[in-house]
Parts: structure tokens; C-alpha cells; sequence
């Protein structure tokens, strides 16, 4: 069974799907979930859960603390859903090719600094596109550009404003993010057993 970090920094719509959906699995489980926001509506959700809820600051995760907690959980890998923060190098080296992140646009599309949730969309609209998506990377020192795991496209309509493409986007989170997940746990996995 694999142990799974969450990290989120708002509502925890994504963090909680995961949560409920390793509820269910053989797979792995969600063992922790981190959060750099005190008031987020994710610590509510996870009250519910039998799952360790940590917070912390940017400087905590900056100067190694959130390593050393981290740590503490033994993580198979490292989750982030909807977390607003730039990871450090001292976590992508202690979990190389461990840490994953979904991002609401198509990379290399719409990525980089202030390129997250409404924003994304708003400018989507803007730009008249015909399609967006989701896009599940492998996270590097670089904000979005890690190499893409899946990616999955929306059709959008003329008439589509910023809230209807959340809307598809979060339909597309919900059923694809806990599925590539586990596939990721899988993969690892049976390729562990091989080598052992």
C-alpha cells in the first residue's frame, strides 16, 4: 500500500476526490495532507478523514521544516492539488520524479507564475480558444514545465465565459486526477517488483 502527501491551499475539492477515491483502492492511501493556508476550506474537509492535516508557512517550506514533517509520513509520493505555492529544490531532490501536480489548461499552454485557477480560464476566453484541459506533470524546479503524465481536452463553445470552463475543468479533475494517480502507483509498483 503506498502513502500518498496531499497538498492543497483553497477549497479541497480535488484533495478530498482523492482522499475518498484511495478510500476504496488497494493501491495507496492519502497519509497527510499539507496546507500553507490556516483558513482554507481544505483543513474542514479532512477533519472527516482519518488523515493528518499539517499546516505550514512559505518560510517553513522554504527553510527544509516541511521536508522534515514530510518525512515523518514516509511518502510513496507527493500530490499537489490546487496549491498555490512554488515547490522547493530540497523536496524535488529528496523525491525525484515522486511529485506530481495538475494544472487547469493544456501546458504548455496558459503555465507559469500567476497562471492559476480563474486566471487561467479568464484568459482562455479572452483568447478565444476552442479547447482547454487539464494537464498531470511531473513538478521540477520550474513553475508548469515538468514533463506531462496525461492531459485531457474540453471542448469549448463561443458562448462559454470563465465559469463555464471551471466548470468543465472541474468535471475533467474530478474523474481523471485519482485515476492517474493510481496508475502511477501501479506502474511504480510493478516495476519495484521487477527489480526486486
Amino acid at each position: 500500500m503506498k502513502k500518498i502527501v496531499v497538498f492543497a491551499s483553497g477549497s479541497g475539492t480535488n484533495a478530498e476526490n482523492i482522499i475518498q477515491y484511495f478510500e476504496k483502492s488497494t493501491s495507496g492511501r492519502v497519509v497527510a495532507v499539507f496546507c500553507n493556508n490556516a483558513q482554507a476550506l481544505v483543513l474542514e474537509k479532512v477533519k472527516k478523514y482519518a488523515i493528518s492535516s499539517e499546516i505550514f508557512s512559505k518560510n517553513d517550506l522554504n527553510e527544509g521544516l516541511v521536508l522534515q514533517k514530510i518525512k515523518n509520513f514516509a511518502p510513496d509520493w507527493i500530490v499537489l492539488a490546487g496549491f498555490l505555492l512554488k515547490f522547493p529544490s530540497n523536496l524535488i531532490d529528496a523525491y525525484p520524479d515522486k511529485i506530481i501536480n495538475i494544472h487547469p489548461a493544456l501546458l504548455p499552454k496558459y503555465g507559469g507564475k500567476g497562471m492559476y485557477g480563474m486566471h487561467i480560464h479568464e484568459a482562455v476566453v479572452a483568447n478565444k480558444e476552442v479547447e482547454t484541459g487539464i494537464t498531470i506533470h511531473y513538478v521540477n524546479e520550474n513553475y508548469d514545465e515538468g514533463n506531462i503524465i496525461f492531459q485531457q481536452s474540453v471542448i469549448l463553445t463561443p458562448t462559454d465565459n470563465a465559469h463555464d470552463v471551471a466548470v468543465k475543468i472541474h468535471k475533467l479533475e474530478q474523474e481523471y486526477f485519482p485515476k492517474v494517480i493510481e496508475d502511477l502507483l501501479l506502474t511504480t509498483a510493478s516495476a519495484e517488483n521487477k527489480e526486486g
